[in-house]
């Protein structure tokens, strides 16, 4: 049993702390509760330099794009401060990109990319017809963003044909990479569109994707 399973039900604690103190309104308690749950998935991606098969390149990419969503889940933990918002999105759009060009790096190039990349690009261009008018002076970032993150899953999906990783390795990192879009779809709709009671059931499907992605890094064969 990889080691890094170990650190499953600790992250469910923390989540689960993260998204009653959402719930609850306690501002200390997610001040707490949400630079440990990212930590946690830190260490899970950490933890792939002690098995006896690892990937450097990939690793260390998954780590460099984790550190990035860690400084962008800081910044949202004050979200409506404008800039703090700002500074987040960023954070995250870099954090993006990290993981695209290590999906791409180590990934392989098919047909199949141009079908997720049509499915993404509808998917995207419709929720930004749904929420452009909310958008303001907030236009032009939130198209990058979709564009960024579409790219993103478009190379986490590619890596199911890439003979690096194996095909359960291709699924953690595809499947997680879905999970991540998801999360974020569920919070921009409810910034920008409607606000949803049960918007934080996003901070689900964010930690499921991150995992997924940082156990990605321990199962080189």
């Amino acid at each position: 049993m990889r080691t890094a399973l170990y650190l499953i039900p600790a992250l469910a604690g923390f989540v689960f702390g993260l998204i009653r103190a959402e719930i609850l309104e306690k501002p200390r308690q997610i001040y707490f509760f949400k630079p440990i749950s990212t930590l946690t998935v830190i260490a899970v991606a950490l933890l792939s330099f002690f098995e006896p098969t690892q990937n450097l390149t990939y690793a260390m990419g998954v780590l460099v794009g984790l550190a990035f969503c860690f400084g962008g889940d800081v910044a949202l933990m004050f979200q409506q401060n404008r800039r703090a918002f700002i500074i987040g999105l960023g954070l995250f759009l870099i954090g993006h990109i990290v993981y695209a060009a290590t999906f791409t790096v180590l990934g392989k190039f098919s047909t199949a990319d141009i079908l997720s990349a049509v499915v993404l690009l509808t998917i995207g261009g419709g929720f930004y017809r749904l929420i452009k008018s909310n958008l303001g002076t907030m236009r032009a970032p939130v198209i990058l963003y979709i564009v960024v993150i579409s790219v993103m899953v478009n190379r986490a999906i590619a890596t199911l044909a890439s003979s690096v990783f194996t095909r359960e390795q291709a699924w953690l990192i595809a499947v997680g990479a879905i999970l991540f879009y998801i999360s974020d779809v569920i919070l921009a709709a409810n910034r920008f569109w409607k606000p949803w009671r049960y918007h934080r059931i996003s901070l689900v499907f964010y930690y499921s994707g991150q995992l997924l992605i940082a156990l990605s890094a321990n199962y080189f064969a």
